[in-house]
């Protein structure tokens, strides 16, 4: 979905006509939303300066800003992760976290599960949800397109290597949530900014998907906000990745729409998996 902001003509205070500056966004859904309500808030506060968003998934953002095609490049996982992509073009700005969830159909019967068979169940291995405690009742499985940056984070931390099984695909991460509210048997995952009251979610091994957990780390499906660029920001690009890191977006936008601010984390996360405590 495009969520475009403002027009291209703007009348100035004093009559002229200002053809203004924009940039795009393109990228990953579950950054979707925070993006946009930035962008907005941005456009709102500097007159004649607009900020493009679109979804398509990390890989979308990753290989459209690579090939200069957008200004920016949101994706929820690295660079080096994306096959194609190469990184050394690129420069990472992370602006939030997110943590991800399993949501299920509030019928289903089930509240926590353990990780070994929430991994059972997306490779196909658990079938019916009175294997794991809940209703005689045969599992669906919802899954994110491949390119899906919440995709490749939750298969990061749930699969452990493992192949998923095939499954209905989705591009959009509000069409998962309707369709596991409306499908009996029905799981998928997302962002714990787009859980509503309309699905339920599950704790994995008595561990509940709160921010606090993310923070550190006991929640382990979680993900950096990456907004990329081609080389260094300059321009509108510039300014408004700034813009992202102040307190105006990062103590107001961020946790209203359920992201995590990169400065509450108590762990950071490398690429490779690594855990390394953020001593403060």
């Amino acid at each position: 979905m495009i969520a475009s902001v403002g027009f291209l003509l703007t009348v100035t205070g004093c009559g002229a006509v200002d053809n203004g500056e924009s940039i795009n966004a393109v990228g990953s859904s579950a950054m979707q939303p925070l993006v946009e309500a930035a962008g907005e808030q941005y456009s709102s506060n500097h007159l004649g300066k607009f900020i493009n968003v679109q979804g398509g998934g990390s890989g979308t953002g990753l290989s459209q800003v690579q090939a200069g095609a957008v200004q920016i490049g949101d994706s929820d996982l690295f660079a080096e992760e994306k096959e194609g992509i190469d990184s050394k073009l690129l420069v990472d700005h992370k602006v939030a976290i997110v943590g991800l969830t399993p949501i299920i159909n509030k019928e289903v019967g089930v509240s926590d599960i353990t990780m070994e068979n929430l991994r059972k169940i997306f490779t196909g291995e658990i079938t019916n949800w009175k294997e794991v405690g809940g209703k005689d009742q045969d599992v669906v499985l919802i899954n994110r397109a491949a390119g899906s940056g919440s995709r490749h984070t939750f298969e990061q931390w749930v699969l452990d290597g493992q192949k998923v099984k095939g499954a209905q695909e989705q591009d959009s991460t509000g069409m998962v949530r309707q369709i596991v509210s409306t499908t009996p048997g029905a799981i998928s995952y997302v962002a714990f900014s787009y859980v509503t009251k309309d699905v339920a979610t599950l704790s994995i091994d008595g561990v509940k998907p709160t921010e606090d957990n993310v923070k550190n780390n006991k929640w382990v499906i979680w993900s950096y906000e990456h907004m990329y660029t081609k080389g260094e920001p300059k321009g509108l690009t510039k300014e408004f990745l700034e813009y992202m890191l102040t307190d105006e977006v990062q103590e107001d936008i961020v946790p209203q729409l359920g992201y995590i601010p990169v400065s509450q984390m108590q762990v950071e996360r490398d690429v490779e998996g690594n855990i390394k405590e953020i001593s403060k």
